[in-house]
């Protein structure tokens, strides 16, 4: 009797230690830097999610090809974000066998929202196609500026003198000295360090982008009059989607990357209301040239079929026939 009681009781601790583990799924994302409006939204998606048994990992990286390959290789990171026109510079520019083999595997799970091209130059620069011959800063190498600025020259066969790979910082410092004419940056009005470290007495100007091979390629956009306090004038300028992307994974994954959509989908609201401001121009249905949407993420956007309503029940007659049996 007393080892049954010890055995009963053992089974129940196990029982009650089961009931208190949490069975949670673990998945990651790529986003980029951590001041960053990706690594933002990553950490609204992270907060939304917790509560639904999935436990995301953000990540902060150097752009969207290191993106591209840490979905396709590392564990439980099964999205990031990436710039639009990265499959493009796959295609055009990238000899590696196996980015291209990771591209070709590479699914949207949604478009985000537009990051404006900013091109700041000295002022005696017209526009884009006054970069012929030109010393200009384009990014590091693997960010999302670096991918757009190649594309840009590839597309429209502008030819600068020199093209310097480095960050942002450094190259508002060198465009300051005179080293070089022109930079790139990508990223959604306002930016802040154009905000905070520019100023009208640096002889800079925002130079549009309006070369017509560049705008059959890009959808166009305008940096609104104002955005800076050293800008007076609209600047017209192409735009890149932020892109959610996936691998083509099967099993496991894709089932967690189709449910993590859904939830994703069904609460646009709480990510308007409680998000990055960003969030307020994301079209989910938004029609993205170039990219599939993932198969794993369509089935669990498919609406159910509403249930037929029920044939309603006279209880007239029942109620009347049990009277009838209690007189």
């Amino acid at each position: 009797m007393k080892k049954a009681c010890l055995i009963f009781s053992f089974i129940g601790l196990v029982v009650l230690g089961l009931s208190g583990m949490s069975f949670g799924v673990d998945m990651g994302i790529m986003t980029g830097g951590p001041k960053g409006t990706y690594y933002q939204f990553g950490l609204n998606l992270q907060e939304l999610v917790k509560s639904k048994d999935i436990r995301l990992k953000v990540n902060n990286s150097t752009g969207s090809i290191e993106n591209l390959y840490a979905v396709y290789k590392r564990p439980h990171t099964q999205m990031g974000i990436v710039q639009s026109d990265v499959l493009a510079f796959v295609s055009r520019l990238q000899s590696d066998p196996i980015l291209k083999r990771i591209a070709n595997k590479t699914k949207m799970v949604f478009p985000l929202y537009n990051e404006e091209i900013h091109l700041l130059g000295r002022q005696d620069l017209a526009d884009f196609d006054a970069l012929e011959g030109k010393r200009v800063a384009i990014g590091k190498e693997g960010s999302g500026t670096y991918l757009t600025a190649k594309l840009l020259f590839e597309v429209s066969d502008v030819k600068p003198a020199t093209m310097v790979s480095i960050g942002t910082d450094e190259a508002l410092a060198k465009l300051k000295g005179g080293d070089i004419d022109a930079m790139f940056y990508v990223a959604g009005f306002p930016v802040k360090l154009f905000e905070a470290d520019v100023t009208a007495a640096d002889g800079l100007a925002l130079l549009p982008i309006m070369n017509k091979s560049i705008v059959e390629f890009y959808p166009t956009a305008e940096i609104p009059a104002g955005t800076y306090n050293w800008q007076q004038q609209a600047v017209k300028t192409v735009a890149v989607k932020a892109v959610l992307v996936s691998f083509n994974f099967r099993r496991a994954n894709c089932e967690h990357v189709g449910k993590f959509a859904q939830i994703l989908n069904e609460n646009m609201d709480w990510l308007k209301e409680n998000g990055h401001p960003k969030w307020n121009y994301v079209d989910l249905e938004f029609p993205l040239k170039g990219w599939e949407q993932y198969d794993c993420v369509k089935k669990y956007l498919v609406k159910k079929p509403e249930a037929a309503p029920k044939p309603s029940v006279d209880i007239n007659p029942i109620l009347k026939a049990v009277k009838d049996i209690l007189k």
